[in-house]
């Protein structure tokens, strides 16, 4: 199917994002509209040696809880970074490891609906504990440490509920990796 944009405007733009409503012709002349946010590229990393996998918790204001996931995020200062240095600067930034190791998982859009952001992940192996260096963004995350056993546990309870976690442990588990 082939959807023709009309019209692109950005209604909304900040440092992390822009959104964007195109005006769009589908095939069979119907015209709609589509909202998209942009957003660059991300990395989540799942850090794991020995059985213990590490994650980081912080407050997430959009749902006004506090979650455990695995360390991600995106570099929007340095949107052109290949993904395996972000990968690696997201997981010394949060938890202060550096992986003598680290492979290439695969890419996962979020929520291709109406974000055009592709995740990149990577499974970081042979892990030498380092400083962390958060951003002002993250000054209230914390790092901690879990068995595999627990972490799958915490997923199957509800207690850890992003997506991309959970995708990204789905997928390793799935090609095998860990």
């Amino acid at each position: 199917m082939t959807i023709k944009t009309l019209d692109s405007t950005v209604v909304y733009q900040n440092p992390w994002m822009s959104v964007r409503e195109d005006k769009i012709e589908r095939e069979s002349g119907n015209q709609g509209i589509y909202g998209v946010v942009d957003k660059p590229d991300c990395a989540v990393i799942i850090a794991i040696d020995n059985g213990v996998i590490h994650l980081v918790q912080q407050y997430r204001y959009a749902v006004s809880e506090t979650f455990w996931e695995l360390p991600q995020g995106a570099w929007e200062s340095n949107p052109n970074a290949s993904h395996l240095s972000l990968a690696k600067g997201e997981l010394q930034e949060e938890t202060g490891l550096i992986a003598g190791s680290m492979t290439y998982v695969g890419k996962q859009f979020i929520a291709y609906g109406f974000l055009n952001q592709t995740c990149h992940i990577y499974l970081a192996t042979d892990l030498t504990q380092g400083e962390p260096s958060h951003d002002s963004e993250e000054e209230d995350l914390i790092a901690g440490e879990f068995t595999v056993a627990e972490f799958e546990r915490m997923i199957i309870d509800g207690e850890i509920q992003d997506v991309v976690t959970t995708a990204a442990w789905g997928l390793a588990k799935l090609k095998g990796m860990i």
